[in-house]
């Protein structure tokens, strides 16, 4: 199919879709509006044409008109050393993450924000929630960059004041830089501030409290890792006597403005701390599989009624692969031993990566839905396919036979970002070319410390026969 001149031209559009995705599930015969950004008008196709009769009606029948996907947890200025970890124990941040992102550039920091920014949005990702560069002073070119590709962001601000960045201010200087970040994107139609802790280690109980308090009073989301790894629990309980989750509820740095990224290795009274508190937690399942000591208990999660969306820690931007791992590991981890053939029924890892995922970053009011007076965030599926025929039970589907290769369309605050995988108004074949001419010299000079060899040594080594 040819991309729609009303498409590429940013105009206001009437879509007439084989089939939409709203809350409750896919509907057909439905005709879509998108005026100024924004879904206007959603209906029964023939009522919605003769209402919005200056608009030539684009007809696609072969097309799901569904909520882009949101990643309610990445690291976008890691983009340019993504298989570096691969085979590496767990606790990578310490030895590539860290040194990768504090080494690069205000340029660097602006390529890899730019490359993953495309990645998402090939990914069918509308919006993804960055937890914090570790690039010092360089959160603006991070958010050029996100800005220029089109992906809706939230933009976290990481007010550690303790070791784990390359310098650390002292309290005044981090709560006025805080504040200053809060401020700039005020109005913004695609960023959004938060505030972060990288670990609850690297920021004294203090810091920990007034970022928090802090995120909340300007209705924004504090963002932290807790209780991923074993080596980081032992590490709390060493020196506070309490697991970092059990120590954020004691500091007072939880409540519904918090997102915990991770929660993996999580005691059935911090499932209940986060149940009442009302904190949200980012599950990260493909984390979990590549790096990870555990998976989070989510099926519990739902079960108590804990808010949670799926993100990607970084580690592949892809919305429907997502979704299948989310399902996958629920059903290896818990479904199989108890008997649980349905595991969330498909639907809801479809709504913990759109409209529950939404939830979670503090941006119901913006986009995850397809509702009238939301940002016109979405994608067009290519249901035209031998993975969807016969369809019978479409939501599930899209979850374990949805691939990246059957977005037709991305669009966010109702502008064409991506045509069948490439944006149409920037050279991305171009951005890669500059990737791979200057990421060599920025992996050489970060000081990166790797534990396994790379794939072609391991096979020589001989471990697997």
């Amino acid at each position: 199919m040819r991309c729609p001149e009303s498409f590429r031209h940013g105009d206001d559009v009437l879509i007439r879709p084989g089939h939409v995705l709203l809350p409750d599930g896919p509907r057909g015969d439905l005709a879509v509006v998108v005026r100024a950004g924004r879904f206007s008008d959603i209906g029964p196709a023939e009522q919605i044409s003769v209402a919005n009769s200056d608009l030539p009606p684009i007809d696609m029948p072969g097309h799901l008109l569904m909520p882009g996907f949101i990643d309610v947890h990445t690291h976008l200025t890691q983009s340019l050393g993504k298989s570096l970890v691969f085979g590496e124990p767990s606790e990578i941040f310490r030895r590539i993450w860290v040194p990768l992102e504090g080494s690069l550039n205000e340029r660097m920091v602006y390529l890899s924000g730019k490359l993953a920014a495309l990645e998402c949005l090939r990914g069918g990702f509308t919006t993804a929630v960055d937890a914090g560069t570790r690039s010092a002073g360089h959160i603006g070119a991070l958010a050029q960059a996100t800005r220029e590709a089109g992906l809706r962001s939230v933009i976290g601000l990481i007010c550690n004041d303790r070791s784990g960045t390359a310098l650390v201010p002292d309290r005044s200087a981090i709560l006025a830089r805080a504040r200053d970040h809060l401020a700039v994107f005020k109005g913004d139609p695609l960023l959004h501030p938060s505030l972060a802790i990288s670990i609850t280690e690297a920021a004294t109980d203090g810091m920990l409290y007034d970022v928090s308090r802090m995120a909340a009073d300007a209705g924004v989301i504090f963002q932290t890792h807790v209780n991923e790894h074993l080596a980081a629990v032992e590490r709390s309980l060493v020196a506070t006597g309490r697991r970092p989750l059990e120590h954020l509820a004691h500091v007072g740095a939880l409540g519904a403005h918090v997102l915990i990224a991770h929660s993996t290795m999580v005691t059935p009274h911090e499932l209940n701390l986060l149940r009442d508190s009302d904190t949200a937690v980012a599950y990260n399942p493909v984390a979990s599989v590549w790096k990870g000591n555990a998976i989070a208990p989510a099926l519990h999660m739902a079960a108590l009624g804990i808010r949670f969306g799926l993100g990607t820690d970084g580690t592949r931007a892809d919305g429907f692969r997502l979704m299948d791992s989310a399902e996958a590991l629920q059903r290896a981890s818990i479904g199989m031993a108890v008997g649980d053939s349905s595991c969330g029924g498909g639907w809801l890892w479809l709504d913990r990566a759109t409209s529950g995922a939404a939830a979670v970053c503090g941006l119901s009011g913006v986009t995850g839905t397809i509702r009238e007076g939301l940002a016109a965030d979405f994608l067009l599926i290519d249901l035209d396919r031998p993975e969807f025929t016969p369809s019978h039970d479409l939501s599930w589907e899209l979850v374990r036979y949805g691939n990246r290769d059957q977005i037709d369309a991305v669009f966010t605050n109702g502008h064409l970002r991506l045509w069948q995988g490439w944006p149409p108004e920037w050279d991305a074949r171009a951005l890669m070319a500059d990737v791979r001419a200057a990421t060599t010299e920025a992996i050489a000079n970060a000081p990166i410390q790797r534990v396994h060899p790379q794939s072609v040594e391991h096979r020589e080594i001989g471990y697997y026969q």
